[in-house]
This record gives structure tokens, C-alpha cells and sequence, in this order.
């Protein structure tokens, strides 16, 4: 969305009744399906969105927090303890998973989503323009861009023919993420494997079948269970002596090597600004979609001088941010 169709959403007149009164302090469900640790950075990023609308924690607002810690099966008991307390909003986050967890917990409650793939296609948004229903948010595209980032991966590795990609056959973004990698690997002539890794377990047990199998590079997928055990992969990745990308900055500034991706923290805080609208008394199914604007390829030299990989000029000059 551009920056003038912005402040005019901002600037439309409320059509549901204000949620927020000086009475009764309004509480705000944050359902995630990562884990606190990793997600600081997204809790200050929606706090600072609120912000803006004139909500502080503590002051005149509360948030009561749910974080799955990866574990999908969790998020239907969380969304329904969150409506059971009950709670003003739901904000929820970190994947398809969390909307869809949402969405069927309560169809009354306001709700502001954070995920990665199409909500149209998911059933959480009638269009992009005018979503209906009382759920809205922001879809950060972070599945459509695997074939992106795979481009990106066979620029590293220009004479590499076979490469490996992990992802979750199970989440709506992940099934998204290997038909769009697969095809993008025929069009780029690459004999791609698809390793499933679902779970900790499962990752493991990736790097244990990549040992055996000569590939030249590695792609991380989008998926909030390698939110949770980003710096178990950065490590598997750096044993594996591999060159990888990732799906966000947070595990190039972590040791990664490479990651091209939208910027999360401001989709969080653009998440925070319309739950603020909607407690103004915005109607939710008028806030339109929001997409980023904006992709990063951030690269992290010191990982590329320790690993004995030599970054093409053609790939320097299309980075956005390096780590030295």
C-alpha cells in the first residue's frame, strides 16, 4: 500500500464502536506461535505501533501474552483461552497458523494478523482491499519469496547444479514455499531436494541426511519452528560447512551468512497502529491488507570470511546491508 492510500485508511471514519473507554482498560490477546525469546524484537515494534494511536501498556491498555514455542497443536487452546479471559483484541502473529487458530476461536472479536502467505487464499480476508469479517493485518509475503531467495542462492553459487531446501510441508506457507521453489528450480535448471523438518527432531535429522548427500547450498525456509531454533541451524548450517539463506535478517545478525526478507518489525508495528485504530472504533473488515514495500538482502561478510566463501561483485552491489 502506498504512503497517501495509507493516511487515508488512517483518516476514514469509524464504524464500529469504540472498544477503548476511560471505564474499563482494554485488553489485548498476543497470540504467537514462537517463542518469547525470539520475538522481543516484534513485541516492541507492536508496543510502539500502539503507541502511536496513544495506548501504553500498563497505562491505559494491557496485553496478555501466548507464545506456542513452535508447537502448532497448541495455538486452537491458546486462541481460546485468550477469548475465554475474554479479551478486547487479538493480535495474532507468526504464521498462517496463528490467524487460522484466531479466526476459529471467535468470529466477535476484533482480530489484527502477522503472517506470511495470501489471507484471501486462507479464508481470513474476502479481498486484500476489503477483508469483512472482524480480521485484518498485515501478510509480509515471507513464502512467496523463496523462489527470490533460491535466485538469490544460485547467484552465490553460479556453478552449483543440486541444492537442498527445508520446509514444513504441514503450514499453509510452507506447501506455498515448495511448489513456488520447485518451480522456480526448473526454470533455473537446478536439481532441487525438498527436506521436510516439521519439528526439532526433524532438523536434526535434515543435517544428518545432508552428510550423506552432496549438495551445494542450502535453503532455509520460512517457517516459525526455525524461528524458535535459529541458532541450533546457524550452527547445523556452519558444521555442514554449506553456503545457506534464511528467511530473516534476525539469523544473518545471528551468524547466518545470507537472508532476504521483508522488514517484520515494522509489520509489527503497523499491526500495533491498527489495533489501536480498531479499539478507536475502526472497523476491522474496512482496514485493508497490508503488504511491505520494502525486501533486504543482507549479507554477512565475517560468516563468508569464516566459511572460505568468496561473495560474487555481482551479488555485493544488490546487497542492502552487510554484517562485518
Amino acid at each position: 500500500m502506498n504512503r497517501r492510500r495509507f493516511i487515508a485508511v488512517l483518516g476514514g471514519a469509524a464504524t464500529w464502536p469504540a472498544l477503548a473507554s476511560a471505564q474499563q482498560t482494554p485488553v489485548i490477546g498476543f497470540l504467537s506461535s514462537r517463542a518469547r525469546p525470539d520475538s522481543e524484537a516484534n513485541v516492541a515494534a507492536f508496543r510502539a505501533g500502539l503507541q502511536e494511536q496513544g495506548f501504553v501498556e500498563g497505562n491505559n491498555i494491557a496485553i496478555e501474552f501466548r507464545f506456542a514455542d513452535g508447537k502448532f497443536d497448541r495455538l486452537p487452546e491458546l486462541a481460546a483461552e485468550l477469548v475465554r479471559r475474554p479479551v478486547t483484541l487479538l493480535a495474532a502473529v507468526g504464521g498462517a497458523n496463528s490467524g487460522l487458530a484466531a479466526k476459529a476461536a471467535t468470529s466477535t472479536i476484533p482480530i489484527v494478523y502477522v503472517l506470511g502467505t495470501d489471507p484471501v487464499a486462507l479464508g481470513l480476508a474476502a479481498s486484500l482491499a476489503h477483508p469483512g469479517g472482524n480480521a485484518t493485518g498485515m501478510t509480509i509475503m515471507a513464502g512467496g519469496l523463496a523462489p527470490k531467495r533460491l535466485g538469490v542462492l544460485h547467484a552465490l553459487v553460479p556453478n552449483g547444479t543440486r541444492f537442498a531446501a527445508m520446509a514444513d510441508p504441514d503450514t499453509p506457507e510452507g506447501k506455498i514455499q515448495i511448489d513456488d521453489l520447485r518451480s522456480a528450480a526448473q526454470g533455473l535448471r537446478l536439481d532441487l531436494r525438498i527436506l521436510d523438518a516439521r519439528n526439532e527432531a526433524e532438523i536434526e535429522a535434515v543435517f544428518a541426511t545432508l552428510a550423506n548427500d552432496r549438495v551445494d547450498a542450502l535453503l532455509v525456509a520460512s517457517d516459525p519452528v526455525y524461528d524458535v531454533n535459529r541458532d541450533r541451524i546457524i550452527a547445523l548450517v556452519r558444521a555442514a560447512k554449506l553456503p545457506a539463506i534464511y528467511q530473516f535478517r534476525d539469523f544473518t545478525t545471528a551468524g547466518g551468512l545470507m537472508s532476504y526478507d521483508p522488514d517484520i518489525a515494522d509489520a509489527h508495528r503497523r499491526a500495533g497502529v491498527y489495533a489501536g485504530l480498531i479499539l478507536k472504533g475502526r472497523n476491522p473488515g474496512e482496514l485493508p491488507v497490508q503488504q511491505p514495500t520494502k525486501f533486504n538482502l543482507i549479507i554477512n561478510l565475517k560468516t563468508a570470511k569464516a566459511m572460505g566463501i568468496e561473495i560474487p561483485p555481482t551479488l555485493l552491489g544488490q546487497a542492502d546491508e552487510f554484517i562485518e
